[in-house]
């Protein structure tokens, strides 16, 4: 059984969103792998990742040295190279063919919602696959529908 999270942003860039996550991640024991096929995106990530108050969030890149032993790892690819069972797709661009994964947070704002809409549907079908909507609302997460 997988899990698929969509993330509806709409308060907050996915660069400030994604580190709630990557933190709630790493408190459960588990890895993250975040992907993205926009290399500014990533970067913009990986100083929120860093900057949360109060959290440390160590995280290196995709095909760096040491990239084995990052909690988080930030790549514009499907290869957990750190072992990660969760999946954060952070531009908002479905991507098939990533078995092994437990979780998948698809994070999408206005510019990709109608491919979200697409992703939820496409989803539904798959009886192995635990699909779960969430907005911002008022500064927080809530599950939606």
């Amino acid at each position: 059984m997988s899990r698929v999270d969509f993330y509806q942003l709409s308060r907050d860039p996915v660069e400030r969103a994604l580190p709630l996550l990557a933190r709630a991640t790493l408190k459960a024991g588990e890895r993250m792998l975040v992907v993205s096929g926009d290399e500014a995106q990533l970067g913009r990530i990986g100083e929120g990742l860093w900057s949360l108050p109060d959290t440390f969030l160590a995280n290196g890149r995709a095909g760096q040295p040491h990239q084995d032993r990052q909690p988080i790892l930030l790549s514009d690819e499907i290869e957990p190279a750190n072992g990660a069972r969760f999946l954060a797709l952070a531009d908002g661009i479905w991507r098939e063919g990533a078995p092994g994964f437990a979780r998948t947070f698809l994070m999408f704002d206005d510019t990709t919602v109608s491919a979200a809409r697409d992703v939820w549907r496409m989803l539904r079908s798959r009886e192995e696959t635990e699909r779960h909507f969430w907005k911002q609302e008022g500064g927080r997460w809530i599950e939606a529908g």
